[in-house]
This record gives C-alpha cells, sequence and structure tokens, in this order.
C-alpha cells in the first residue's frame, strides 16, 4: 500500500517507491486469472467476494446463452428458450479458458462495484454525471447525439449490471469475435451443426456495431474531449466509466487494466498512470481522496514529472 511506504520515502526516493509498490501490484495482478478460473470453476469464494464471482459467473452465463439463442434461431426455433443447463456450462467453461474474455468481465465487475461505490459515498449518479449532463445541454448536435447514445448505453448496462448480465453485443471487437469461435468450436463435426452455427455466426455479426457500444461511445466522448484533462479525470464529474475510458487513452494502457488499478493493491499504477495522462499532482491527490481517502501519496510525488510518470509505468508487468 502505498500510504505504509510513506514514512520512509523522502523526496530522493519517490521513484524507487513507486517502482516497488508497480512491481508488487502487478504480481498480484498476475496471480487474478488463474484464482479467479479456479474459483468459479469451484465455486469456491475463499480469495474473492461473492459479489464478484456471481456477477462473473452471470455474465459467462448470459454470454452463453445469447449464442445459444442465436443457434435457435438459425434452426427456426423460439429465442430466449430455456436452454439444457449442460449446454450452458459446456459454453461456460470453454469461455474459461479464453484469459482475455475472463479479465475482461473481471473488470466490469470491478467498474460495477467502483460504481457502486462512489454513488455511496459521493452521492454520484451511475448514469448521468454532471460531466454527461453538460454534454446532453450541448447547444452543438453532434456532441449532444452522442451524449445521449452514451447515456442511454450506460443506463442499459447498469440495468444489466443490477442482473449480473451482459449483452454480447457489448464485447470489444476481439472478444466478440472469439465468443463466436467458441460457438463454432462446440459444433464438432456434425455437418447440421456447423452449418446452423456458421448461420448463427453470419447473423450476430450483421447486428454488431463495436461504435455503438457503450465502451465504443465512451471512447469518442473522450476523443472529443482533447486538451480537458482535468474535467475527465475527475471521476467525481465524468462518473466511473468515462473515467476509465478517458485514464485508459490518456495512459495508453488498456481499459481493463486501468480499472483493475483502482483496486487498493494496485495504487501505484492508479497514481502513475493519473500524472502520466498529464494530471497536476494536486489533481492525483484529488482523485486518491475521492477514491481511496485512506491513501496518503509517498513525499515527493509532487516532483515526479509526467514523461517520468511515463517511464516508471511502462516498466510494468501488466500489458498496456
Amino acid at each position: 500500500m502505498i500510504d505504509q511506504a510513506v514514512h520512509s520515502a523522502d523526496r530522493d526516493n519517490v521513484e524507487a517507491v513507486l517502482r516497488d509498490e508497480l512491481a508488487r501490484g502487478d504480481a498480484m495482478a498476475g496471480s487474478v486469472l488463474p484464482i479467479l478460473r479456479h474459483l468459479i470453476t469451484a465455486e469456491d469464494s475463499s480469495v474473492f467476494s461473492d459479489e464478484i464471482l456471481a456477477r462473473v459467473r452471470g455474465m459467462l452465463a448470459d454470454l452463453a446463452n445469447a449464442l445459444l439463442d442465436a443457434l435457435a434461431q438459425s434452426a427456426g426455433q423460439p429465442d430466449h428458450a430455456v436452454h439444457p443447463a449442460d449446454k450452458v456450462s459446456l459454453l461456460t467453461r470453454a469461455f474459461l479458458e479464453n484469459q482475455a474474455l475472463l479479465s475482461h468481465l473481471h473488470a466490469l465487475a470491478l467498474e460495477w462495484q467502483l460504481t457502486e461505490r462512489l454513488q455511496s459515498r459521493l452521492a454520484l449518479d451511475p448514469v448521468v454525471s454532471p460531466l454527461l449532463q453538460s454534454f446532453v445541454s450541448a447547444r452543438e448536435g453532434a456532441m449532444q447525439d452522442l451524449a445521449m447514445k452514451f447515456l442511454a448505453a450506460q443506463a442499459r448496462w447498469c440495468q444489466s449490471q443490477r442482473r449480473m448480465k451482459l449483452s454480447l453485443f457489448e464485447l470489444p471487437a476481439d472478444l466478440f469475435h472469439e465468443t463466436l469461435v467458441t460457438l463454432s468450436a462446440r459444433a464438432g463435426d456434425d455437418p447440421e451443426l456447423i452449418e446452423r452455427a456458421a448461420f448463427a455466426e453470419a447473423a450476430l455479426r450483421r447486428k454488431y456495431n463495436e461504435g455503438g457500444s457503450r465502451l465504443g461511445l465512451a471512447s469518442q466522448l473522450v476523443m472529443s474531449m482533447s486538451g480537458e484533462v482535468e474535467a475527465l479525470l475527475s471521476v467525481a464529474n465524468s462518473g466511473a466509466a468515462l473515467f476509465l475510458s478517458g485514464l485508459a487513452i490518456g495512459s495508453r494502457q488498456k481499459r481493463d487494466a486501468v480499472v483493475l488499478s483502482t483496486h487498493e493493491a494496485q495504487l501505484a499504477r492508479l497514481a502513475l498512470a493519473l500524472r502520466t495522462a498529464g494530471l497536476s499532482p494536486t489533481g492525483v491527490e484529488q482523485q486518491f481522496l475521492a477514491l481511496h481517502p485512506d491513501i496518503t501519496l509517498p513525499q515527493g510525488f509532487d516532483r515526479l514529472g509526467a514523461d517520468k510518470a511515463s517511464v516508471i509505468l511502462s516498466t510494468g508487468r501488466i500489458a498496456g
């Protein structure tokens, strides 16, 4: 924890402290997915919270059911049918072998947990943040339209997370593709099933639009705010979703890695990412007060430049 290092830190060794904390946090992060995979399979919640495990399990099952719905439609059967538990289980277990998919679902579960915490602590609306409200009220038509689309997508996502579900069409393009490949792989050597799987895959691909997904729309909003770092990287102003997307783009990291950095074991990565993205040392401190009020940044952090922070961040083990 950063605050545990404060007493021994001074202005000369802040870089060493941050490098050490980054390495420690990344080592922990490297063990997350194997443990998560084991616990989901074993129904054991001794390390991860019951809520996180239940949410990831729920999203896995929802994705499996969506693929089975598409497969049923390809055979002219009613969609949204109740599918046999063994078929759902077969797909979810196949998904567990996909590290990128599991990592993404874990990040979404953590994002929802953060969203709820901010609502409780800061009375921050999960759907309409102050920043999003300003976009919705914008006179410029294109910006207002984009903001309204994101607002609707965020509202749907919040509703889905409360039900522990996730739309197949909300997956990033690479993961959407990989889930469809998983469906095709389950067809085996059965010619009829292979044909149905191909028909279902083609139908799903026609409906998919990454730019219209929640994360796609969030990225577009962030890119439209070029130069407005302080407003975007204020979680109390932008809300969790736009804050995380903005920090990912600003620090040149994958969004899932940024979500994980909000965990208390990853705070060095969070501090370095905020500084790399151009937030002032005072701004970084304000975000820690909002996200982790019990944590104190190491002495000398105010002298750490954005370029140096970027260099330290690039030495981490988590892929950017």
